[in-house]
């Protein structure tokens, strides 16, 4: 037997042990946004440096603002060999309304539910389980071969339920010992319950509101209508505008950045067999309203989108009230793609704006926040090689897909860091996280340890060499 089918027998051998670790740290109540459960969050922080310590890590906890960060380092094989950051998080949110529990939110059991295994408890998937994963793959490993296949710094931090206020500080501050050839984020789902996937991109997102001014004071529609500028209007058709009769963003130089997804990236995607019927059947829609020509997931995955969040203005109350504003307002977001850059995308939505005020009117502009896109390059040897591997241990070609929301921290590493993120979950849309009764899939815990012994050895091989 070959040392690395051996470090699959371990992980296989030691299930229940590796449940019984899991199980441990569930029943730790780390709710960082309660400040009740501060005691909990530092007893987490400690439990998992403690079991990293026996693993053979360097292990400490590191003091913050807020909650304790975890930072250790294992040197695998020496000094030229890769070097990965690994990223999670042992907080967990709120288990409120606990009378829609099935069962005590911190005492997680193995049960059968639809006729699956799966272990319960608040943060079973979000994100103890997902992180146990690679704990148990780096135990393993250790335990079999006396090393790792890659150099591995490990950062869990506490504070991401809360906003993470720490997490940035924390790494300009500690930028040298944290900065490696690349990130691996645990953070994701997979496809469905037998097709892992690696999420290759995520949309950044610009937020922007928007107020219109007319008149000095709330109007009588009656006396100046047709005669005064109604704010609502004005918004309206600007609002209008944004959109052509095919779907796509009119902003001037919108599309900047903006490249095409690869076709054999696209056809893998139709692969999925993820009709726009279906996909929209469930939140009673039929059809899509974006850029025409567009599959689904390229969509909500690869191509930008302007968004109108909110209208507000005039008389909202109960009854009528017959009066033309002077003001209304918008809020507008943008989600961006590969290489938009946020400040240009801001600057020409407030040009555009602009561009359309009649006499009279003036807009005032408000920013809720800008990050970019991150996209890991399709023809990235992170993505070959983990693809690979994933693919190896689930006998199903794990998709390349996208995610059309964001990981701030993905997008940290990227600037702060100025590493690439690999972005491998085993989580599935059904584990009810932030939600009662949260669950993680036996299968997903189980194949998800031996997918990161897999990955971690793929990514650790020169060229040429196999395990």
């Amino acid at each position: 037997m070959s040392s690395f089918d051996s470090i699959l027998s371990r992980l296989d051998d030691r299930l229940d042990g590796a449940l019984d670790h899991l199980k441990a740290l569930i029943a730790i109540p780390s709710i960082s946004t309660d400040p009740d459960y501060a005691g909990a969050c530092r007893q987490a922080a400690e439990w998992l440096r403690q079991d990293l310590e026996e693993i053979g890590f360097r292990a400490s906890v590191r003091e913050t603002p807020g909650h304790p960060m975890v930072v250790a380092h294992h040197d695998g094989p020496g000094p030229d060999a890769p070097h990965a950051l690994f990223y999670g998080h042992y907080d967990v949110q709120p288990v409120d309304p606990l009378d829609e529990w099935d069962a005590d939110p911190f005492e997680s059991e193995i049960i059968e539910r639809n006729g699956r295994n799966i272990v319960t408890g608040r943060g079973a998937a979000d994100d103890k389980g997902q992180l146990m994963t690679f704990v148990e793959a780096c135990r393993a490993m250790i335990a079999e071969t006396g090393t790792l296949p890659c150099r591995v710094t490990i950062l869990f931090e506490g504070e991401e339920e809360s906003g993470s206020p720490s997490l940035l500080p924390f790494i300009e501050a500690n930028k040298d010992e944290l900065k490696a050839d690349f990130a691996l984020v645990c953070d994701t789902n997979m496809w469905d319950a037998d097709t892992p996937a690696i999420s290759g991109g995520l949309r950044g997102l610009v937020g922007e509101e928007v107020t219109i001014h007319a008149a000095d004071r709330d109007l009588h529609s009656g006396y100046y209508g047709g005669a005064a500028a109604n704010p609502l209007t004005v918004l309206s058709r600007i609002l209008g505008d944004l959109h052509d009769e095919t779907g796509r963003v009119t902003i001037p130089n919108f599309y900047d950045g903006v490249n095409e997804t690869p076709d054999a990236i696209k056809a893998s995607w139709q692969k999925l067999e993820r009709s726009a019927e279906g996909f929209l059947k469930e939140i009673g829609l039929s059809e899509p309203f974006g850029e025409e020509g567009r599959s689904i997931m390229e969509l909500t995955w690869a191509r930008p989108t302007a968004e109108v969040n909110g209208i507000v203005g005039g008389y909202t109350g109960e009854g009528f009230k017959t009066v033309i504003p002077a003001k209304a307002t918008a809020k507008v977001s943008f989600r961006l793609v590969h290489d938009q850059d946020p400040a240009a995308i801001r600057k020409n939505f407030r040009a555009f704006v602009e561009e359309r005020l009649p006499k009279d009117c003036t807009a005032e502009f408000h920013e809720h926040g800008g990050s970019p896109a991150v996209q890991l390059p399709y023809e990235s040897g992170l993505l070959t090689k983990a693809k690979q591997a994933l693919t190896e241990e689930w006998g199903v070609e794990a998709p390349i897909i996208g995610m059309g929301g964001s990981i701030p921290i993905v997008g940290t590493f990227q600037t702060e860091l100025g590493m690439d993120s690999l972005l491998v979950g085993f989580g599935l849309a059904d584990d009810r996280i932030h939600s009662p009764n949260e669950k993680y899939e036996l299968k997903s815990f189980h194949k998800g340890m031996r997918s990161w012994a897999r990955i971690l050895t793929a990514l650790g091989q020169k060229a040429g060499e196999s395990a």
